[in-house]
C-alpha cells in the first residue's frame, strides 16, 4: 500500500486491505479498484480497467491515464457539493485544498512529462 511517510509502497502485512479514498474524491459507477489502493484528496476516477494502486490528490482520469484536476475547478465542485448539504466551503478549507494541491504536485508524475 502507498505510504506517504516513506514516499513509496510498503508491505502492510495484512491479508486483506480495502480502498483508502480521500475527501472530496469521486469515482464513476462500476469503477474497479485493486485491494490496498490509495486515492488522494479531490481525485476523480472513471473509465474501464483498473487504475494504478496509488492515485495522487487532484488526479483526473483512470486506467488510461491521468491529468491534473485544476484547483479552481476542484474548489468549485467542492463548494457546490457542500452547498447541497447546507455547508459552506470556508477560506480555511480553500487554504487546506491549496496546500494539499501544492504538496501533492510531486506525486502527479504526468505533470513532469510536459
Amino acid at each position: 500500500m502507498w505510504n506517504y511517510a516513506k514516499g513509496g509502497f510498503k508491505d502492510t502485512g495484512l491479508m486483506f486491505c480495502g480502498l483508502m479514498f480521500g475527501d472530496h474524491s469521486k469515482c464513476g459507477i462500476n469503477t474497479m479498484f485493486n485491494s490496498g489502493t490509495v486515492v488522494g484528496v479531490n481525485a476523480s476516477i472513471f473509465g474501464d480497467g483498473y487504475p494504478r494502486n496509488f492515485i495522487p490528490s487532484f488526479a483526473w482520469g483512470g486506467a488510461a491515464g491521468f491529468i491534473t484536476y485544476k484547483l479552481d475547478k476542484a474548489l468549485d465542485t467542492a463548494s457546490k457539493a457542500m452547498a447541497r448539504r447546507n455547508v459552506e466551503l470556508t477560506e480555511i478549507d480553500k487554504e487546506i485544498f491549496k496546500t494539499i494541491f501544492d504538496e501533492s504536485a510531486n506525486y502527479r508524475v504526468w505533470e513532469k512529462n510536459k
